[in-house]
């Protein structure tokens, strides 16, 4: 009975491979270089058909974002202290990790990538990512949009060998690139002799990072064997780095074109069946409706981020109006089986403005920049047509973005900051909480300084044993930001209410106090959050959150029961609550 199956499933395999390249390589072989592609992920032959819409996570699920070296320990390779702290202090808390890029690199604090096979040496090596991948569910960044121009693929190109000149993209200064979209100020082409003459090459992010051209099957091909080599060294989550520019055509805006959103089918079809449980998140930072495309007809990413999140909660608790923020989750679609969001609302990069264009006015995102300017914060920017520069990202670490509301600084930054957290938590959605977020950690304006990187601010290294020290102790603001964290996500994780596809509906209990529904699958758990996103007390009538009367109700984060539903709710200034009908699950 076993043959007929694996026959049946690589048969279905290179079926969907060969439709994926009939839309990408109109001029191929496909059947061809579907089997190239089919030999390189599963060289035995042997793979599994996928099940279709089935969710392989639940509301256990928690990542931590972290560079390798956040934490650093004399004598000891970053990553063995990275797997030391995750373990004595998290393993009860998360189960996954994100590893931003761990190769080596020439800038960008990794996003320039020198060499895809090898592991940082500053670092430690591929058994230290394998240690990691044994503890934890490991997340690794596919950065394929560029490499770095120190790659030998980019020497390739500039001595004109193979195959590296022919793997990058290029165009001339005489093209209308008037409508390309683009994240930085720098030039989009840099002018590069070869061999063959004078080449531009298309340069979205920086003059180190040059772009990939995907138009090469071959290169695509290069791609597959990293994804392959990635699997085997123990990654479950492939986070498409900035995948929303991989593919150009010359006179659009090449962003998000039908090929880029083929690439991103195939590498979900090529993964899932070798790797079923495996998973696909798209980074695409640009307004919400184009990202909510990545989910495709639950055919392409697996997870996106929830990038209008983390501008419009910080807009709510600045301004103490939840206003923009539930109108936003109004209008999102609940993700099918198959699919979910990935929710954050701090990360290695900063507040990103796009996803907030459409859902915020100018004047709106005007006052929060400049707020966050107040509380230390530097401004990204980027280029729009006619030479007009507009901000792109608020480069801040979020816990001095929690300092005050628009009236300016005040007492409540902690609370504002859990509360924030809190909501993040109980979205439908996976969570996915920046490591400097957990330590609470401030902006490192001496890192700014150094590097000349606004994105640094962000980007702290922790001496361990320092940090260990501070987090002993309980009255120091790291220990209870730390502390406040692990017990709400020890909370969350036993919820079936709090499963990434579990109904959630929106309440309206004012501006002041943002307010949801969420529905265990089986339908036997509900958890009311109730959050005061003010620095006032608010007054929640029970009556009108519609609790069924024949239950008892509890709030899981204070253990407080309320019996009386006729009764109110006092919150005090950023108070969350949980109220469910059923005690936390085992």
């Amino acid at each position: 009975m076993t043959e007929p199956v694996e026959h049946s499933a690589i048969s279905e395999y290179r079926f969907l491979v060969e439709n994926h390249l009939r839309v990408i390589y109109p001029e191929i072989d496909h059947a061809a270089f579907a089997q190239t592609l089919i030999d390189i992920m599963c060289p035995d032959g042997r793979c599994q058909t996928p099940e279709t819409h089935k969710n392989h996570w639940n509301q256990q699920d928690v990542v931590m974002i972290t560079y390798g070296d956040s934490l650093l320990t004399e004598g000891q390779q970053p990553l063995e202290t990275l797997l030391q702290f995750s373990k004595e202090s998290l393993k009860e808390t998360i189960n996954g990790i994100h590893i931003l890029p761990f190769f080596p690199f020439s800038s960008d604090d990794g996003f320039s990538i020198i060499d895809y096979y090898r592991v940082n040496p500053e670092l430690g090596d591929w058994s230290h990512i394998n240690a990691i991948a044994e503890e934890f569910q490991l997340m690794s960044d596919l950065v394929i949009n560029h490499c770095s121009s120190q790659s030998e693929w980019f020497q390739q190109f500039k001595r004109g060998e193979s195959p590296g000149k022919d793997y990058f993209f290029c165009a001339s200064p005489d093209n209308d690139l008037s409508e390309v979209v683009r994240p930085r100020t720098t030039e989009l082409l840099q002018l590069v002799e070869t061999p063959e003459g004078s080449r531009h090459v298309w340069c979205t992010f920086s003059l180190d990072q040059v772009d990939l051209n995907f138009a090469n099957p071959q290169l695509l091909r290069e791609i597959v064997k990293i994804v392959k080599l990635y699997l085997n060294q123990g990654v479950k989550t492939f986070r498409l780095d900035a995948v929303a520019f991989i593919w150009k055509v010359v006179g659009t805006s090449c962003l998000s074109l039908p090929e880029t959103h083929e690439i991103v089918r195939l590498f979900r079809t090529l993964i899932q069946f070798v790797s079923p449980t495996a998973m696909i998140i798209t980074e695409t930072n640009i307004p919400n409706r184009e990202n909510l495309a990545y989910f495709g007809n639950s055919n392409e990413a697996h997870a996106i981020y929830n990038f209008s999140l983390p501008p419009l909660l910080v807009n709510a608790l600045l301004c103490g109006s939840c206003q923009h923020l539930k109108t936003w989750m109004m209008s999102m679609p609940p993700a099918l089986h198959g699919t979910t969001y990935l929710n954050f609302i701090a990360s290695h990069d900063g507040i990103g403005l796009r996803p907030a264009e459409g859902l915020m006015d100018e004047e709106e995102i005007s006052n929060m920049v400049s707020m966050m300017e107040q509380f230390g914060g530097r401004i990204s920017m980027r280029s729009l047509a006619g030479g007009v520069m507009r901000p792109y990202e608020i480069n801040i670490a979020l816990f001095d973005a929690m300092q005050g509301t628009l009236e300016g600084k005040d007492e409540w930054q902690i609370e504002r900051f859990l509360c924030a957290h809190a909501i993040m938590f109980a979205l439908e959605g996976i969570p996915a909480v920046y490591i400097h977020s957990f330590l609470g950690t401030r902006n490192d304006q001496a890192a700014v300084e150094r590097t000349s990187h606004h994105r640094s601010i962000n980007r702290h290294r922790w001496n361990y044993t320092q940090l260990r020290e501070v987090l002993a102790d309980e009255t120091s603001t790291h220990a209870r930001v730390f502390q406040g964290l692990c017990h709400l996500l020890k909370v969350r994780r036993r919820q079936p209410a709090f499963h990434p596809n579990a109904t959630q509906f929106t309440l309206h209990l004012g501006d002041c106090v943002f307010a949801f529904w969420r529905q265990s699958m089986d339908r036997q758990q509900s958890i009311f959050a109730i959050n005061n996103v003010t620095k006032q007390e608010q007054i929640v009538p029970l009556s009108e959150i519609n609790l069924i009367g024949t239950d008892s109700w509890v709030d899981l984060i204070s253990g407080e029961l309320y019996s009386d539903l006729r009764g109110d709710l006092v919150l005090q200034p950023y108070q969350v609550i949980w109220l469910t009908n059923l005690r936390e699950q085992s």
